[in-house]
């Protein structure tokens, strides 16, 4: 079972989650030390960072930004030097780091942190031995990388600056409705999900809804289009409605979904 945020699954997955040991290896020469405090803060989301490795030629001064951050979040740097120009010796040495690790520690999931295609075959390959795979890379990142890992997250809402577009109350500005149009191909990825788990009035429970999405597409995130929640999202997409009911055994509320229906 994919191992997904808190928000999206019940208290004894939530257990489950929190016991997750994960392997974090960044790619330095793709990635910017700017997102190391969110890329952290959401590998929490998914289990405890057991690992945490970042690859690159550290006697080079492109990667001077990346040293300051190394201590502070207890990340072990992996010298890799770069003796020919135009060869990317760190890809191979995560590579092997990462089947290592597979093969010598008890690891439920990696994430694997570049923006590089050539990290496809790598996360094809943990995924066939049953660990799961989390990317992170920017939005250039080719599709193939993005695919094959069970869930890939943008770096682009990570990063430090992100803070600036949040309200006082710590929350990033909500859009207004009208300004919100879903392009074709998300609108068709929210409708055929909703219309697979609906019942026979059309609604669906957004907490399934959310799990459905995350399992046809691994880029999706409420966050890339501006909402802090999947909810938030469907309340502004007016294509959509939205309705809150009571839990059957609890105190609380549940979201419901369905297609809006023209007049």
């Amino acid at each position: 079972m994919p191992l997904l945020p808190f928000s999206s699954v019940s208290i004894n997955q939530q257990a489950e989650i929190s016991q997750a040991k994960l392997a974090v290896l960044i790619d330095a020469d793709n990635t910017q030390p700017a997102i190391i405090e969110g890329l952290l803060g959401e590998v929490a989301k998914y289990g405890v960072a057991s690992v945490k490795r970042i690859y690159g030629d550290w006697t080079s001064n492109n990667l001077r930004s990346w040293k300051d951050r190394l201590l502070e979040y207890a990340i072990q740097p992996i010298q890799q030097f770069s003796y020919t120009t135009g060869k990317n010796a760190t890809d191979s040495a995560m590579i092997i780091d990462a089947m290592d690790l597979l093969y010598s520690e008890k690891l439920d999931g990696f994430c694997i942190v570049s923006s590089d295609s050539d990290f496809t075959r790598l996360a094809a390959r943990l995924r066939e031995s049953g660990r799961m795979v989390y990317g992170f890379g920017e939005k250039k990142t080719p599709r193939a990388f993005v695919s094959v890992c069970d869930k890939f997250i943008y770096t682009e809402i990570l990063r430090d600056n992100q803070e600036e577009a949040e309200e006082d109350d710590g929350r990033p500005a909500a859009r207004q409705r009208k300004e919100f149009k879903p392009d074709r191909r998300l609108l068709k990825l929210l409708r055929d999900v909703v219309d697979d788990l609906a019942d026979e009035s059309g609604w669906a429970y957004l907490g399934a809804v959310g799990q459905k999405i995350s399992l046809r597409s691994a880029d999706f995130d409420p966050r890339n289009y501006g909402f802090r929640k999947l909810g938030d999202l469907f309340r502004a997409a007016p294509q959509f409605e939205t309705e809150e009911r009571p839990q059957e055994n609890g105190t609380g509320r549940q979201v419901y979904i369905r297609w809006k229906k023209r007049k």
